[in-house]
């Protein structure tokens, strides 16, 4: 099926609602899947990721298996996934272009790997820590959508 099935001669509502229900149904499942790896891996409880990231102290090296395990699970399934002609619910795969480095994502990458040293949270633990009414999640996620927010709104100004 079309990824925008609205521009599609003929399309029907049923077509397009369909397609909206299958969006909504493979990102839960993504975000389900995805949290439930976060907190079975212990990245959702912000000591264990700041010892690991305590190099000169009391370092915790069992992360480095979750990233092995990860960086693995994404090689071998973005080969997959990228060798089907499109998506299952679109028309094409939206990459970045190679080589697209530049002062904006350095920043961005530098302002996140400060936040999480200083936090110990990325924001995909950070969401799945609220399942276990973690307080500072609670206080983090504001600071995170402020943030994404002040940053729409610095890029519609330029």
């Amino acid at each position: 099926m079309s990824a925008d099935a609205s521009k599609v001669p003929g399309a029907t509502g049923a077509a397009i609602r369909r397609q909206a229900i299958g969006h909504l149904c493979a990102g839960l499942l993504s975000g389900l899947v995805f949290g439930l790896g976060l907190a079975i891996a212990g990245m959702a409880d912000p000591r264990k990721v700041l010892a690991f990231l305590d190099v000169a102290g009391a370092w915790d090296p069992s992360l480095l298996l979750v990233l092995g395990a990860a960086a693995t699970v994404a090689m071998v399934g973005f080969r997959w996934v990228l060798s089907r002609p499109a998506p299952l619910f679109d028309d094409a795969f939206h990459l970045p272009p190679r080589g697209c480095i530049d002062a904006p994502l350095l920043t961005g990458t530098a302002l996140f790997g400060i936040g999480w040293g200083l936090a110990g949270y990325c924001p995909g633990p950070a969401i799945a820590s609220l399942a276990f009414a973690n307080p500072e999640a609670a206080t983090f996620l504001p600071a995170l959508l402020a943030g994404q927010l002040l940053y729409r709104w610095q890029a519609a100004r330029c």
